[in-house]
């Protein structure tokens, strides 16, 4: 639209000074507001799509109460190009002076006078075109204060509108962002937290499979050798999956059977542990040494202080409802205290959580159905792995 119209406007006189005027006024406009940064392709997409609208609606209203002339066209354009440069330099105000961090109440007052004068100063541009560059013909209607108040009316509402579609745009665009900012912050915060609360898990294995290696060290030193062979096993899988976190229970199980290998060597024939796990139930995804934690409480708490040991039975199920049902029990009473579960039953039930929501659940007590044993039963949603992790 704006070659053809300039294209028209060469055959009259004072185009030479309005092409002069066009670069200077855009120099001055990025002199004094060199800190904003430039318009992006949409905004131009918007601004001259609106400002074409503008143009073909005035037409429409003007040729409506008369013929349609060249002249006509002229004092459309006339109209229309000071709005263009207007709008373009209030979008340059605005991001200049920070208006679009302002809360409503001081923006509103801030763009009442702003566009109250840009309607002024609008109507004094547009005359001085239509006098001095378009020069209408003898014959034209008269002007004055009437029309010149009415039209400062028009444009003001105009310039409300486009006030509107801006800050409606950057405000939408806003709330878009802060959306995408939250969801990346709660995931950092989620990361982080899983982290965290396997850091902690993972030293607290390596610190008891060392005191029992250090147990056996002057006592048997072969043994110790072999419990260090498994304990570097448990190590290297337990620093493997620490990047996932979630590993199928086939994978798990493995950790579970080196830790018992491994205790089984020190206890010997005080310790009498069994696995029976539904097959079906091996590619269910559980965080990464959840049973290795139960099966290690077993023995620390209930096992280890007996003389005469006892034993440790681990079951896994699915259900008919797309759970996945753990239960570790043990000889010993469950005897907590309050407000003290402990590190990693605490940790635990907070991976737990953060995986899986309300769908988890980790409860720890006596069993009801057989005396001096303690039973920990988890629950989990049925969530089948997608991909091996390396081994």
């Amino acid at each position: 639209m704006l070659p053809l119209l300039f294209g028209l406007g060469r055959h009259y006189r004072g185009r030479a000074r309005m092409q002069r005027f066009i670069p200077a006024a855009t120099g001055l406009l990025m002199f004094f507001y060199a800190s904003v940064p430039a318009p992006s392709r949409l905004y131009w997409r918007a601004q001259l799509s609106g400002w074409t609208l503008y143009f073909c609606f005035n037409l429409a209203i003007f040729s409506a109460f008369g013929r349609f002339t060249t002249e006509l066209l002229l004092n459309v354009t006339a109209i229309v190009l000071p709005m263009i440069g207007l709008s373009h330099w209030l979008r340059y105000h605005i991001l200049a002076n920070g208006w679009e961090r302002l809360a409503p109440v001081p923006l509103v007052g801030r763009l009442l006078v702003t566009n109250a004068l840009l309607s002024v100063l609008s109507q004094v541009i547009i005359w001085a075109l239509l006098i001095w560059v378009v020069r209408p013909s003898p014959d034209g209607k008269p002007h004055g204060w009437a029309q010149f108040i009415g039209y400062s009316l028009n444009v003001n509402f105009v310039l409300w509108l486009w006030s509107g579609f801006y800050f409606g745009w950057h405000f939408f665009h806003r709330y878009k962002q802060a959306e995408v900012d939250k969801w990346k912050l709660a995931a950092a915060v989620r990361e982080a937290e899983m982290r965290t609360l396997k850091a902690q898990i993972n030293p607290h294995f390596l610190f008891n499979g060392l005191n029992n290696i250090r147990a056996l060290v002057t006592e048997n030193p072969a043994r110790a050798r072999d419990m260090m062979t498994h304990l570097s096993d448990l190590l290297r899988y337990s620093i493997q999956l620490n990047s996932a976190e979630q590993v199928p229970l086939g994978r798990e199980l493995e950790i579970v059977e080196h830790y018992l290998q491994l205790e089984a060597l020190q206890l010997e024939e005080r310790l009498d542990y069994s696995i029976d796990v539904d097959q079906a139930a091996l590619p269910v995804l559980i965080p990464p040494m959840t049973l290795q934690l139960l099966v290690e409480n077993a023995i620390k708490h209930g096992l280890a202080p007996r003389p005469e040991g006892g034993f440790i039975r681990l079951t896994a199920q699915l259900d008919g409802a797309g759970q996945l049902h753990i239960a570790v029990r043990n000889t010993g009473r469950y005897q907590p205290q309050p407000e003290h579960d402990g590190v990693g039953v605490r940790n635990a039930r907070e991976r737990l959580a953060l995986l899986f929501g309300t769908e988890a659940h980790l409860h720890i007590g006596n069993d009801p159905t057989e005396s001096d044993t303690v039973v920990a039963q988890l629950r989990l949603p049925v969530r089948a792995a997608t991909a091996t992790v390396a081994a």
